[in-house]
């Protein structure tokens, strides 16, 4: 009964604001909206509805509202973002039906040896790489069975079931399948379409602050902070577990694993091409300004071209051109399009159409009002109160919920404390990627502590350094790159 009770509560306060007259100097449509907000905020943070059917409440509750016309509240769940995220998604779903993402993980462990240390770096290396491009959870699924394999056990049965035991090897085996999670959480930090939070923070920045975040330009700030993070992140597990030694048999698994897949074939290094190209179009398609030397983008040729196009038009590419003598006549078909997360589309949507009614409405220049009192904290302070904030909600709750939420309640954080919006509403978006400590926290978590190499003891005590980590990393970083 008590876990059905958010049902009830949602509603009840949101119709409290409509019955209620609104604060002093709020205006009643800002009222309304936060009353939405705290609906959407119990619904999403309890999991008692479906998180994609709560994304859904603007469009029926806004209009009703008076807040904003259907025509507006609908534009929130089309917006460029959404689809550049689309797009990213049909190029994952060919890379996984053609296993080049499989290809990929066993090259990088192949190349390392039999040095335990450098083992877990591989796996670490292979499951980032992969998680920039295909979502974490799909990363996680494809290591694990090579993962358990390395460490003389089966992977049977839907991923999140225990399987097997602990192993009793030392700290190898928890060090490699937490590596193999961390890391996918890790790597999606790195581009826009790695993981949702990130596409969520570039909508708000669009919707918010009229600011565009490019594929490139998120790129140059965030991948040196996933590729610090995982360093880190290596390091840290290697001490905390005492890895040492080598690991017998890895080269024997490697080559079976290979021989599996074959040669790559004519119809896969088309598929890499087009993928290939892609994220060449993505990171130069605005122009490049290297001290004096300006490099040409994409744009001075093809004015109107964006990375939601890009993105749109390699998977039209993959649908379209037909592949002779391959196993499947063209890159993608719709079989395979139909199993992306369509689900987290809707939840951009919601979260960009509760972040157009917090501007909208005034409720985000309401909301900094009331923190004026504590300008002049220093920017540091606030990014590591931002970022230890959202690493901590987002160990409880889904990190896309956790960042649809949080962005546009930073931007009126950031008016209030007199600092720019982007650098925390960045900080936000990474730090919800950030989750180590539980194994309910993310799905990679989940996955590996089914996988019976991890204990919740193992898990929580490197999750809980790990969390510290990431919050001086993500500061310090988001503070020089502000400076």
């Amino acid at each position: 009964m008590m876990r059905r009770l958010p049902l009830v509560v949602g509603p009840l306060v949101f119709a409290a604001a409509l019955a209620l007259p609104a604060p002093a100097s709020l205006s009643e449509s800002a009222w309304h909206v936060a009353g939405l907000a705290a609906w959407m905020a119990t619904w999403w943070l309890s999991a008692v509805v479906p998180l994609e059917a709560t994304a859904l409440l603007p469009i029926v509750v806004l209009p009703l509202a008076g807040v904003a016309p259907i025509g507006e509240v609908t534009a929130s769940y089309a917006d460029p973002i959404i689809f550049l995220f689309l797009g990213g998604f049909f190029l994952a779903a060919t890379l996984e039906r053609w296993n080049l993402h499989k290809r990929f993980a066993l090259a990088t462990v192949r190349a390392v040896g039999t040095d335990a240390p450098r083992v877990v770096l591989a796996f670490m290396l292979a499951s980032a790489v992969a998680s920039m491009w295909i979502s974490n959870t799909a990363t996680t699924v494809m290591m694990l069975p090579i993962a358990m394999a390395v460490l003389g056990g089966r992977s049977e049965g839907p991923p999140g079931r225990r399987t097997a035991e602990p192993s009793a090897r030392g700290g190898f085996p928890t060090a490699l399948m937490l590596g193999v999670a961390y890391a996918a959480s890790i790597g999606g930090v790195a581009t826009l379409i790695g993981t949702p939070p990130n596409a969520i923070f570039a909508g708000a920045a669009r919707e918010l602050l009229s600011v565009d975040i490019g594929f490139a330009s998120w790129m140059a700030v965030a991948f040196p902070i996933s590729a610090l993070m995982l360093a880190g992140c290596w390091l840290f597990l290697v001490w905390l577990f005492g890895v040492r030694g080598s690991v017998p048999g890895l080269a024997s698994i490697v080559e079976r694993e290979s021989k599996t897949l074959g040669a790559l074939s004519r119809a896969e290094r088309f598929v890499l091409t087009v993928f290939g190209l892609t994220a060449l179009a993505w990171i130069f398609r605005a122009p490049k300004t290297l001290g004096d030397v300006r490099i040409p983008g994409l744009s001075d040729v093809l004015p109107g071209i964006s990375d939601a196009a890009i993105a749109v038009a390699a998977a039209l590419i993959l649908f379209v051109v037909p592949l002779r003598r391959s196993r499947f006549p063209v890159g993608l078909d719709w079989e395979s399009a139909r199993k992306v997360p369509w689900g987290i589309l809707l939840l951009f949507g919601g979260g960009l159409a509760l972040a157009g009614a917090f501007a909208s409405s005034g409720l985000t220049e309401w909301l900094g009002g009331r923190l004026t009192g504590l300008k002049g904290t220093p920017l540091p302070v606030v990014l590591a109160a931002t970022a230890g904030l959202f690493v901590l909600l987002t160990e409880l709750t889904s990190n896309t919920a956790t960042a649809a939420l949080g962005m546009p309640l930073m931007a009126g954080v950031a008016q209030g404390l007199g600092v720019a919006a982007l650098p925390l509403m960045a900080t936000a978006a990474m730090a919800a990627s950030m989750a180590f400590m539980l194994p309910v926290a993310t799905p990679p978590n989940a996955i590996v502590f089914g996988s019976g190499a991890v204990t919740p003891s193992s898990m929580a005590r490197a999750g809980v350094g790990l969390n510290v980590v990431a919050v001086v990393i993500v500061t310090i970083a988001v503070w020089i790159w502000t400076a």
